[in-house]
C-alpha cells in the first residue's frame, strides 16, 4: 500500500508483504519493526488475506482477531495468535443492498446497490461477511460457488488519505 491508501479498519486484513506473527498483547508483530506491532501483514505474495485469531488450546479460529478469550464455549483458552486466514472459500450466503447506509458511515453520492456476501472459509470453516466488488449484484451470485478475497476502496478521508476495505470476488 502506498501512503495515500490505507485500510479503513486496522488489523483486520493485510495488504503490505510482511509476515504475522503474534506479539506479546497479541496484536501481529514482525521483524522490520523490531517486534513493534503492526495493523497489517501478508503471506509474502503481496495478496491480501484476513488476519484471524486461532486458541492455543483448542485450535479454534475467529475473525475479526482478537488476542484472549476462545469463541468456543468448551474451551477455556484464553490465549490466541494471530494468523492468516484462508483467501478462499465457499459462497454461504448473500443479499443486495438497496439502500444508502446511515450518517457517520461513507457513502457515494448517487447511491448504488451493491452484494454483501457471507463466505465459508476453506480451510477454518468461518463464514466471514464483507462486501461484494464492485460490479458485481445478487443477480451474478450462486451459492456454492467459490470467491476470493481482493480489496477495494471505500471512501477518500478528509486527509485525502484512500481508505481499503477487504470484499470477496467470483474466483478466477
Amino acid at each position: 500500500m502506498s501512503a495515500s491508501t490505507q485500510p479503513a479498519i486496522d488489523g483486520w486484513f493485510a495488504t503490505d508483504g510482511r509476515a504475522v506473527d503474534s506479539g506479546p498483547d497479541g496484536r501481529a508483530v514482525d521483524s522490520a519493526t523490531d517486534g513493534r506491532a503492526v495493523d497489517s501483514a501478508t503471506d509474502g505474495s503481496g495478496d491480501p488475506y484476513l488476519i484471524g485469531g486461532k486458541c492455543h488450546e483448542c485450535g479454534t479460529f475467529v475473525f475479526p482477531p482478537r488476542a484472549n478469550n476462545c469463541p468456543n464455549p468448551g474451551c477455556g483458552g484464553d490465549e490466541l495468535a494471530q494468523v492468516p486466514l484462508s483467501r478462499r472459500g465457499t459462497l454461504w450466503s448473500y443479499t443486495e443492498n438497496r439502500y444508502a447506509p446511515p450518517p457517520p458511515y461513507p457513502s457515494p453520492d448517487p447511491f448504488e446497490p451493491f452484494a454483501v456476501a457471507a463466505v465459508e472459509l476453506a480451510d477454518e470453516g468461518l463464514i466471514v461477511l464483507g462486501k461484494v466488488v464492485e460490479g458485481t449484484l445478487a443477480a451474478d451470485l450462486t451459492i456454492g460457488m467459490q470467491m476470493e478475497l481482493t480489496t477495494m476502496p471505500l471512501y477518500i478521508d478528509d486527509d485525502g488519505t484512500e481508505r481499503i476495505v477487504y470484499a470477496w470476488r467470483i474466483a478466477q
